[in-house]
Protein backbone atom coordinates (compact mmCIF):
# COMPACT_ATOMS: atom_id res chain seq x y z
CA UNK A 1 0.00 0.00 0.00
CA UNK A 2 1.42 3.44 -1.00
CA UNK A 3 0.24 5.83 2.07
CA UNK A 4 1.36 9.59 2.51
CA UNK A 5 2.04 11.17 5.44
CA UNK A 6 0.83 15.27 5.97
CA UNK A 7 1.91 16.76 8.56
CA UNK A 8 1.08 20.20 10.15
CA UNK A 9 -0.03 21.98 13.33
CA UNK A 10 -3.70 22.06 11.69
CA UNK A 11 -4.37 25.26 14.10
CA UNK A 12 -6.80 24.69 12.03
CA UNK A 13 -6.78 22.53 9.76
CA UNK A 14 -8.14 23.94 6.50
CA UNK A 15 -9.03 23.23 3.03
CA UNK A 16 -6.01 24.16 1.56
CA UNK A 17 -4.41 21.04 3.24
CA UNK A 18 -6.96 18.66 2.36
CA UNK A 19 -6.37 19.73 -1.11
CA UNK A 20 -3.01 19.28 -0.80
CA UNK A 21 -3.16 15.93 0.38
CA UNK A 22 -5.64 15.12 -2.27
CA UNK A 23 -3.43 16.75 -5.38
CA UNK A 24 -0.78 14.58 -3.71
CA UNK A 25 -2.67 11.25 -4.24
CA UNK A 26 -3.35 11.71 -7.50
CA UNK A 27 -0.21 12.50 -8.19
CA UNK A 28 1.82 9.67 -6.59
CA UNK A 29 -1.36 7.20 -7.08
CA UNK A 30 -1.55 6.80 -3.24
CA UNK A 31 -4.12 4.75 -1.39
CA UNK A 32 -4.37 6.69 1.95
CA UNK A 33 -2.77 9.95 3.57
CA UNK A 34 -2.51 9.83 7.24
CA UNK A 35 -3.24 13.69 8.20
CA UNK A 36 -0.42 13.83 11.29
CA UNK A 37 -1.65 16.79 13.61
CA UNK A 38 2.01 17.99 15.58
CA UNK A 39 2.67 17.36 19.51
CA UNK A 40 4.93 19.88 20.69
CA UNK A 41 6.14 21.43 17.55
CA UNK A 42 10.22 23.34 18.03
CA UNK A 43 9.29 25.20 15.12
CA UNK A 44 6.42 27.10 17.11
CA UNK A 45 8.10 27.91 20.30
CA UNK A 46 7.28 31.32 21.63
CA UNK A 47 4.08 31.00 20.12
CA UNK A 48 0.19 30.51 20.85
CA UNK A 49 -0.72 26.99 19.92
CA UNK A 50 -3.68 25.45 20.45
CA UNK A 51 -3.93 22.38 22.52
CA UNK A 52 -2.91 19.37 20.52
CA UNK A 53 -6.52 16.92 21.71
CA UNK A 54 -8.21 19.98 20.17
CA UNK A 55 -6.25 20.17 17.17
CA UNK A 56 -6.60 16.71 16.56
CA UNK A 57 -10.50 16.58 17.22
CA UNK A 58 -10.98 18.83 14.66
CA UNK A 59 -8.51 17.05 11.67
CA UNK A 60 -10.81 14.07 12.83
CA UNK A 61 -13.72 16.16 12.01
CA UNK A 62 -11.98 17.08 8.81
CA UNK A 63 -11.45 13.88 7.79
CA UNK A 64 -15.34 12.40 8.29
CA UNK A 65 -16.61 10.95 5.33
CA UNK A 66 -13.80 9.94 3.21
CA UNK A 67 -12.35 6.79 3.49
CA UNK A 68 -8.73 7.82 1.94
CA UNK A 69 -8.21 10.14 4.74
CA UNK A 70 -6.95 8.95 8.35
CA UNK A 71 -5.38 11.14 11.32
CA UNK A 72 -3.14 9.52 13.80
CA UNK A 73 -2.45 10.61 16.95
CA UNK A 74 0.79 9.64 17.22
CA UNK A 75 2.33 12.80 17.40
CA UNK A 76 -0.04 14.73 20.03
CA UNK A 77 0.55 11.57 22.02
CA UNK A 78 4.12 11.73 22.22
CA UNK A 79 5.95 13.03 24.94
CA UNK A 80 8.48 15.94 24.08
CA UNK A 81 9.22 17.88 20.58
CA UNK A 82 7.46 15.95 17.35
CA UNK A 83 10.06 15.46 15.07
CA UNK A 84 9.37 13.84 11.67
CA UNK A 85 12.11 11.28 11.64
CA UNK A 86 10.52 9.47 15.22
CA UNK A 87 6.76 9.63 13.62
CA UNK A 88 8.34 7.94 9.79
CA UNK A 89 9.87 4.92 12.05
CA UNK A 90 6.73 4.60 13.80
CA UNK A 91 4.38 4.03 11.35
CA UNK A 92 6.97 2.06 9.02
CA UNK A 93 6.89 -0.05 12.70
CA UNK A 94 3.20 -0.42 12.35
CA UNK A 95 3.02 -0.96 8.53
CA UNK A 96 6.35 -2.25 7.62
CA UNK A 97 4.95 -3.29 3.70
CA UNK A 98 3.84 -0.30 2.90
CA UNK A 99 6.01 2.47 1.00
CA UNK A 100 5.73 6.02 2.58
CA UNK A 101 5.29 9.10 0.85
CA UNK A 102 6.45 12.24 3.26
CA UNK A 103 4.04 15.09 1.47
CA UNK A 104 5.99 19.12 1.74
CA UNK A 105 5.57 22.07 0.50
CA UNK A 106 8.54 23.59 -1.76
CA UNK A 107 9.54 26.00 1.56
CA UNK A 108 10.10 23.01 3.50
CA UNK A 109 12.03 21.14 1.39
CA UNK A 110 15.11 23.62 1.36
CA UNK A 111 14.67 23.35 5.10
CA UNK A 112 14.72 19.30 5.53
CA UNK A 113 18.31 18.80 5.94
CA UNK A 114 18.30 20.73 8.65
CA UNK A 115 15.84 18.59 10.02
CA UNK A 116 16.68 16.19 13.13
CA UNK A 117 17.70 12.48 11.62
CA UNK A 118 17.45 13.86 7.81
CA UNK A 119 18.91 10.78 6.33
CA UNK A 120 16.14 8.32 8.46
CA UNK A 121 13.35 10.28 6.96
CA UNK A 122 14.89 10.11 3.07
CA UNK A 123 15.53 6.84 4.04
CA UNK A 124 12.09 5.77 5.41
CA UNK A 125 10.36 7.54 2.84
CA UNK A 126 9.95 9.86 -0.71
CA UNK A 127 9.59 12.93 -0.09
CA UNK A 128 6.46 14.48 -2.54
CA UNK A 129 6.80 18.28 -2.79
CA UNK A 130 4.10 20.27 -3.96
CA UNK A 131 6.02 22.67 -6.75
CA UNK A 132 3.59 25.69 -6.72
CA UNK A 133 5.98 28.58 -8.52
CA UNK A 134 4.99 31.29 -5.56
CA UNK A 135 8.01 29.79 -2.40
CA UNK A 136 10.76 28.78 -3.81
CA UNK A 137 12.43 29.68 -7.38
CA UNK A 138 12.34 26.88 -9.59
CA UNK A 139 16.16 26.81 -9.85
CA UNK A 140 16.89 26.90 -6.88
CA UNK A 141 14.16 23.82 -5.88
CA UNK A 142 15.93 21.51 -8.58
CA UNK A 143 19.60 22.47 -7.26
CA UNK A 144 18.25 21.51 -3.37
CA UNK A 145 16.75 18.55 -5.23
CA UNK A 146 19.52 17.15 -6.67
CA UNK A 147 21.80 18.14 -3.88
CA UNK A 148 20.20 15.98 -1.13
CA UNK A 149 19.92 13.27 -3.69
CA UNK A 150 23.02 12.88 -3.83
CA UNK A 151 24.38 13.17 -0.15
CA UNK A 152 21.40 11.62 0.98
CA UNK A 153 20.23 9.33 -1.69
CA UNK A 154 16.96 10.73 -1.40
CA UNK A 155 13.76 10.03 -2.97
CA UNK A 156 12.70 12.97 -3.99
CA UNK A 157 9.23 13.94 -6.65
CA UNK A 158 7.27 17.17 -7.48
CA UNK A 159 4.28 17.41 -8.30
CA UNK A 160 2.00 20.66 -9.46
CA UNK A 161 -0.24 22.21 -7.01
CA UNK A 162 -2.53 24.89 -7.13
CA UNK A 163 -1.90 28.09 -5.14
CA UNK A 164 -4.53 27.98 -2.50
CA UNK A 165 -4.32 30.99 -0.49
CA UNK A 166 -5.23 30.20 2.73
CA UNK A 167 -3.69 29.99 5.99
CA UNK A 168 -4.51 29.02 9.49
CA UNK A 169 -3.46 31.85 10.49
CA UNK A 170 -5.70 34.11 8.35
CA UNK A 171 -8.78 31.46 9.40
CA UNK A 172 -7.71 32.61 13.61
CA UNK A 173 -7.32 36.17 12.74
CA UNK A 174 -10.96 35.59 10.57
CA UNK A 175 -12.38 34.31 14.05
CA UNK A 176 -11.07 37.05 16.33
CA UNK A 177 -12.87 39.87 14.22
CA UNK A 178 -15.99 38.38 13.57
CA UNK A 179 -15.27 37.27 10.19
CA UNK A 180 -17.19 34.47 8.44
CA UNK A 181 -14.88 31.06 7.42
CA UNK A 182 -17.24 29.71 5.39
CA UNK A 183 -15.82 27.73 2.67
CA UNK A 184 -12.05 27.74 4.20
CA UNK A 185 -12.79 25.21 6.59
CA UNK A 186 -14.99 22.07 6.64
CA UNK A 187 -18.30 22.60 8.13
CA UNK A 188 -17.96 20.50 10.92
CA UNK A 189 -14.27 22.29 11.71
CA UNK A 190 -16.27 24.99 11.38
CA UNK A 191 -18.84 24.04 13.88
CA UNK A 192 -16.72 23.19 15.97
CA UNK A 193 -14.65 26.39 16.31
CA UNK A 194 -17.99 28.36 16.79
CA UNK A 195 -19.32 25.30 19.43
CA UNK A 196 -15.82 25.44 21.41
CA UNK A 197 -15.44 29.40 20.94
CA UNK A 198 -11.77 29.23 19.58
CA UNK A 199 -9.85 31.74 18.56
CA UNK A 200 -12.08 34.48 19.78
CA UNK A 201 -8.99 36.25 21.34
CA UNK A 202 -6.71 37.32 18.53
Amino acid sequence: MKTGILGGTFDPIHLGHLILAEEAMDAAGLDRVLLVPTGCSYFKEGQKVTDAKTRYRMTCLAAEGTDHFLVTDLETKRSGNSYTADTLRQVHAAHPEDELYFIAGADTLVMMSLWKDPEVIFHLATILVAARGDEVNAADLLAEKQALEQRFGARIRLFTSRNIEISSTQIRERVAAGRSIHFLVPEKVEQYIRDHGLYRES
